[in-house]
């Protein structure tokens, strides 16, 4: 069982270790995990968490663009920094130096009528606290 607790709400999520084993062995290895999330500037529905130049050792495995509402993305790092990225609504993956794929390792499984809520509470709040922790 993975719960990410962000904002004041709480989902339950799944890791995919199939699709990203790689990334999810590197992110376990960091758990339990925080940080603060920020609302995205470039990519749409989304809010991040910036990790500046912390390496997880892998590169790219099950990335994608468009996240779906939900998922995860860990961006390992090149031509912009490391960040988390979570899409609540629509999102094109990028950064001021254009178009960024980042790694799809988790997905949210519950309580995703309250992603819109986080999102807006982001947006219009500030930085929140965001926590990942494995049972």
């Amino acid at each position: 069982m993975l719960t990410v607790t962000a904002a004041g709400f709480t989902f339950a999520a799944r890791f995919e270790t199939d699709a990203a084993p790689k990334t999810v062995a590197a992110f376990r290895e960091r758990m339990p995990f925080e940080g603060k999330i920020v609302h995205v500037r470039w990519s749409g529905e989304g809010v991040w968490v910036p990790l500046g130049d912390m390496d997880f050792g892998v590169g790219y495995e099950n990335h994608t663009s468009h996240p779906a509402p939900g998922h995860v993305l860990l961006y390992p790092g090149g031509i912009s920094e490391t960040e988390l990225i979570i899409a609540y609504g629509g999102v094109d993956f990028s950064s001021k130096m254009g178009q960024l794929a980042g790694n799809h390792f988790i997905t949210l499984t519950g309580g995703l009528e309250n992603l819109p809520k986080l999102g807006r509470r982001v947006l219009w709040e500030g930085a929140q606290p965001i926590r990942f922790d494995a049972d």
